[in-house]
């Protein structure tokens, strides 16, 4: 079909309608084929590319599943409370508050106001990082020849600046994210050990606590030792559900997890939300 005309790239890009590729939004997210929930509940459903962004944001009690696809997607993920990004994911309070650098089904994923953002519900990999952050421009032009967001070999941080961007916020407000897929531990001299993936399938589900804007940049963990740059694609679903509540195991597994609960619901119910 010929585009050199103006009518020619309209009836081209018309005729792309219902076409699909392996890296995609699906809109609307309730014609995903097999949704996790009811059909009317799904509302985002995606599959991202290696090397690319996404970013949404989400009602409090949402619940996000993130899915390796291939087995080598690594989602750098950033957090904050939506309409008040001052309030954001912390990562060393996440480790500090819970005694615990290793994220799985149960961890909370901690602001600076002693309030959770996300739960961790499900965890079937159990290999990811709240330790390295992501990658960087320099880094990644010093290993692959370049880290701008349009080449080969985009970095995490340049990526999640665009996301940031498209939330009406700035570079100075990205602090470091969590990774999920790829995962490192701690030696006892105090190295850290790149452990790599669990593989194909594994999957990651986070629990919205209060309203959220979500980012995400899928890319190479910046300690993969591999010398291409690799990063698969990454499925991201979400659907409607309830936060957690009194009542639930996740409320007193822990007396930190249960004080920062705690200071969730007294502010958001301060603030009109119970």
């Amino acid at each position: 079909m010929a585009t050199a005309t103006t009518y020619g790239a309209r009836d081209h890009a018309r005729a792309q309608q219902g076409a699909h590729a392996e890296a995609m939004p699906v809109v609307p997210a309730t014609d995903w084929p097999a949704p996790p929930c009811e059909a009317g509940h799904l509302v985002w459903a995606e599959t991202v590319a290696g090397g690319n962004y996404t970013h949404r944001v989400l009602a409090r009690g949402t619940e996000l599943r993130l899915t390796d696809v291939k087995g080598d997607a690594c989602a750098h993920v950033l957090l904050y409370a939506d309409g008040r990004p001052w309030e954001r994911l912390n990562t060393a309070d996440t480790v500090k508050v819970q005694w615990n650098a290793y994220l799985r089904a149960g961890a909370l994923l901690l602001s600076d106001q002693g309030r959770v953002l996300a739960t961790v519900i499900a965890d079937t990999g159990g290999r990811h990082d709240a330790l390295c952050g992501t990658s960087t421009l320099v880094r990644n032009t010093d290993r692959y020849g370049d880290g701008t967001p349009q080449s080969a070999s985009p970095a995490g941080r340049e990526l999640l600046k665009l996301a940031a961007l498209k939330n009406g916020l700035e570079p100075r407000d990205l602090p470091p994210s969590i990774s999920f897929f790829q995962g490192v531990e701690v030696r006892d001299d105090g190295v850290l050990d790149f452990t790599g993936s669990a593989g194909p399938a594994a999957s990651v589900t986070l629990r919205a606590e209060q309203d959220l804007i979500v980012l995400i940049a899928n890319v190479p963990h910046p300690l993969d030792p591999r010398p291409d740059y690799t990063s698969t694609p990454l499925e991201v679903l979400a659907w409607r559900a309830a936060p957690t509540r009194p009542g639930d195991w996740l409320w007193d597994a822990s007396p930190e997890g249960r004080r920062a609960y705690l200071n969730t619901a007294e502010f958001l119910t301060a603030r009109g939300q119970s």
